[in-house]
Formats: C-alpha cells, structure tokens, sequence
C-alpha cells in the first residue's frame, strides 16, 4: 500500500503544479490553444474544435522535457 500512496501523492501533486502553470499562462495572455493551426468550425447550432498545432506544441515539449529529466536520472 506504500507504493500505491506515493503514486497518488505524486500523481496529485503533478495536477497542482499542472493547474497552477496553466493559470499563470492564461494571465499572461499565451496562446494556447489558440495558435494557428488550431481548427474552428463553427456550425449553425454546433461547434467543432480541433487544437492540432497545440497538441503538436505540447507534444514536442512534454518530449524534450521527459528526455532531459531521464538523461539526468541515469
């Protein structure tokens, strides 16, 4: 049950700093979500959305920063 704690905590306290990050930019007006390539149809009585160009954009850095963090654990 020791493992299982530790995960939740660490699970939890990624959501906070997560959360906390993504306050910071939408005070600081970044564009995510919004940057070209992001897909808008707006539809008589619906809406479609597609963030292609921001899902690439946190793709790749979600990538470089999980490289750098295991390059350093080894």
């Amino acid at each position: 049950m020791g493992d299982l704690g530790k995960t939740l905590v660490f699970l939890g306290g990624t959501l906070v700093v997560t959360g906390i990050i993504l306050v910071l930019l939408g005070r600081a007006q970044v564009p995510i979500g919004r940057l070209p390539g992001d897909f808008i149809y707006r539809g008589k009585n619906s809406t479609f959305y597609f963030p292609l160009a921001t899902s690439i954009l946190v793709s790749v850095v979600l990538s470089i920063l999980l490289y750098v963090i295991a390059r350093f654990r080894r």
